[in-house]
């Protein structure tokens, strides 16, 4: 057995060499302006094999973290494997981040080397300066001037294996800042192994799959789930620059892609295409992804000729604790994501913490099957033993999430109990929102929640309450200048869709803000004149 992401990548990368690795269609080539086409298994193990080299000459080892903004470009992974045959931990960067993301997570994740897109290596150093962390930029191609490491490994003469951190992963808070899943070894052959074996509907054929995925390599599903299989079965990663809803489908005709990855709103996006005749021509098997509305679920399959299997994880799960309803019946349009497996054990839990009944609605509370609970799970939040202890209480992880189960055994989505927003499959915390919304000088005090969006599944909306001072700018100026702030500062898709002026938020008896009410009064203040409709401001930034 492989104990490390890089031994299984070496290992496959010596039992097909020519075969293809890495496949860039041409839309994602342009995006790039990289070379489109593949990248065989040989020619990558070479690539990875130099870069290890190169980075132990410059004395980084095991326990060293590096990080890496690189989008969903092939560099990322040639990085990710030879930093980690080193025992050095990768953390991945979303280069939608700006200032305030930036400075909490170099400083957080204490990086003192980042590899990066040469456009963003200002605002790293930048932000390490305002961390106060020693701190060096490259760019992935300049593998013989690696800056020297600040300082040993701190982990060095230690053997490197299963339990080694593989990389830190920030996932969003929901009582504050977004917390540092580190995640090892184990966890991500966990991911590829569970994959490889999958049955049913998702069968997976040896060195033949070709895994078509737009989702960002700085989350686990590309990381941990779409890479993984690729590595431990053989096959070929299409990794897409992003989800393009007019070119998708041409995508997977270029790539021969054989294996979809989507999120939910990405289904409605195709769906709101003229119909072709040409929707079924390709070669896509299955689809595997979550949160697929249940009113498209069936008509997509009937349109496009591939089922769409629906799942649950975590990136605090990973695979140690997925469910997938991969097995008929599938129950399509109703929000099930199938069965218990073997592997794992599951509660349903009241407030209480009391066991539901069938049916009734429940927090979803999950461990490993076995001596250990926490097998294969995450190693632990960085720098928060409190919050680790508090997920793994009495023993169980408890995911904040609302599910039932029916008297068959199937699992149904709810809703979230966490106070986390989720836009077009990134979770954005409120609490860091307000944050930054609180430092506008017109504002007073904020409050963020989720508001329904039909193409996005959630809009960020804030209701703001502004400062006596605040000056006679109509609303639209005002909301404008705080969406442009918070732009500056956040991802743009984290920044308000909405901004609502009201006189007051709802609170506790303890003054904290009181969440169920701000959800309802977010589902209810869109379309009223106090609140203004600011979507159109959230573009991606270059």
């Amino acid at each position: 057995m492989h104990a490390t992401v890089h031994a299984v990548f070496a290992a496959t990368a010596r039992r097909t060499p020519g075969a293809e690795f890495l496949f860039t269609e041409s839309v994602t080539a342009a995006a790039y302006g990289i070379p489109a086409g593949a990248i065989r298994w040989g020619e990558a193990s070479a690539a990875v094999e130099r870069l290890r080299s190169a980075y132990a000459a410059a004395g980084y080892g095991h326990g060293h973290r590096v990080g890496l903004l690189l989008e969903n470009r092939p560099a990322f992974l040639l990085h990710w494997f030879a930093l980690n045959a080193l025992g050095a931990s990768v953390v991945p960067i979303n280069a939608e981040m700006r200032s305030a993301e930036l400075i909490y997570l170099i400083g957080h994740s204490e990086i003192s080397l980042a590899v990066t897109l040469p456009e963003r290596a200002a605002d790293l150093r930048a932000a390490a300066a305002e961390a106060g962390i020693a701190f060096d930029t490259m760019e992935a191609e300049a593998v013989d001037a690696i800056p020297p490491a600040r300082g040993a490994a701190p982990q060095a003469g230690r053997p490197i294996g299963a339990d080694t951190e593989c990389a830190l992963l920030y996932t969003s808070g929901t009582t504050g800042r977004p917390k540092g899943c580190i995640l090892s070894n184990a966890y991500f052959l966990c991911a590829g192994d569970w994959y490889a074996a999958l049955d049913g509907v998702c069968g997976i054929r040896r060195d033949a799959e070709r895994v078509i995925t737009p989702l960002p390599l700085n989350h686990m599903n590309a990381m941990a789930f779409s890479t993984m299989v690729v590595l431990v079965a053989g096959g070929c990663l299409v990794q897409l620059d992003r989800f393009h809803p007019k070119s998708w489908l041409q995508s997977a005709r270029e790539s021969g892609a054989t294996i979809a990855h989507y999120l939910g709103v990405m289904p409605a996006m195709l769906l709101s295409a003229p119909p072709s005749p040409s929707d079924r021509d390709h070669a896509i098997r299955w689809g595997f992804g979550a949160g697929v509305d249940r009113k498209n679920h069936a008509p997509f399959e009937q349109r496009f000729g591939f089922p769409l299997v629906e799942a649950w994880a975590m990136t605090e799960t990973g695979a140690a604790a997925c469910v997938m309803a991969n097995r008929e019946p599938r129950l399509v349009g109703t929000s099930c994501f199938g069965r218990q497996p073997d592997f794992m054990e599951v509660r349903l839990v009241d407030d209480e913490g009391r066991d539901v009944a069938a049916d009734a609605p429940g927090e979803l509370l999950v461990r490993s099957a076995g001596a250990d609970p926490r097998a294969r799970f995450f190693s632990g939040y960085l720098k928060d033993e409190q919050a680790t202890a508090e997920a793994w209480a009495d023993g169980w992880f408890h995911t904040g999430d609302l599910v039932r189960r029916d008297a068959e055994g199937n699992f149904f989505f709810v809703d979230r109990k966490k106070n986390v927003i989720r836009r077009s499959g990134e979770n954005i915390s409120a609490v860091e929102v307000e944050s930054v919304l609180n430092q506008h000088p017109a504002v007073k005090t904020s409050a963020v929640a989720a508001t329904p969006d039909a193409v996005r599944g959630d809009e960020v909306l804030a209701c703001i309450v502004l400062r006596e001072n605040a000056g006679a700018s109509a609303p639209e100026q005002l909301a404008a200048s705080i969406v442009d702030h918070a732009l500056a500062q956040l991802a743009y898709y984290k920044a308000p869709g909405y901004v609502a002026f009201v006189n007051a938020l709802p609170l506790t008896a303890s003054q904290k803000i009181q969440r169920g009410q701000l959800r309802e009064l977010a589902h209810a203040l869109p379309g009223q004149a106090n609140c203004i409709d600011t979507r159109a401001m959230k573009k991606r930034q270059s």
